[in-house]
């Protein structure tokens, strides 16, 4: 539960940092014509925010099902995570592509999918150097 909670807080970290982009530090940037790194920055951070989120997301559903539903044959998590950046990183790449758009209305951008494979690499990164692990007296209800 320790684990959930934690990916959580990062989780909200994400949002907070997204939400402070696009009302504070967004219209801040396109307001003064700010060109370059800037520029591209503001526009396509909202694509690594996306990639963080959804790959912590679908790893936290991940591991409780994995210690809810498969009691006897638990899937260990060295294969439980390259499995989820991979799932998060079909879904967030075919939608950069616009071979599906299930996130909303995309523009493709090169540079919006650079920062997705940042965001989805960030993810990975962090889940390697976590390692979360639950234990059978985890309770994930609350």
């Amino acid at each position: 539960m320790k684990d959930i909670r934690t990916n959580l807080r990062i989780m909200f970290l994400v949002v907070m940092c997204y939400l402070l982009n696009k009302y504070m530090l967004r219209p801040f940037v396109l307001d003064n014509g700010l060109d370059g790194f800037t520029n591209v920055f503001v526009l396509s951070f909202p694509n690594l925010c996306e990639a963080i989120l959804g790959t912590l997301l679908l790893t936290n559903i991940a591991l409780v099902v994995n210690t809810k539903w498969f009691k006897e044959y638990r899937i260990k998590t060295f294969f439980i995570y390259p499995t989820v950046v991979l799932l998060a990183a079909i879904y967030v790449i075919t939608q950069e592509l616009k071979i599906h758009n299930l996130g909303g209305r995309n523009v493709y951008d090169l540079n919006d999918v650079l920062f997705s494979i940042i965001g989805l690499l960030l993810a990975l990164v962090y889940l390697l150097i976590k390692r979360p692990q639950y234990s059978d007296s985890d309770n994930f209800a609350g």
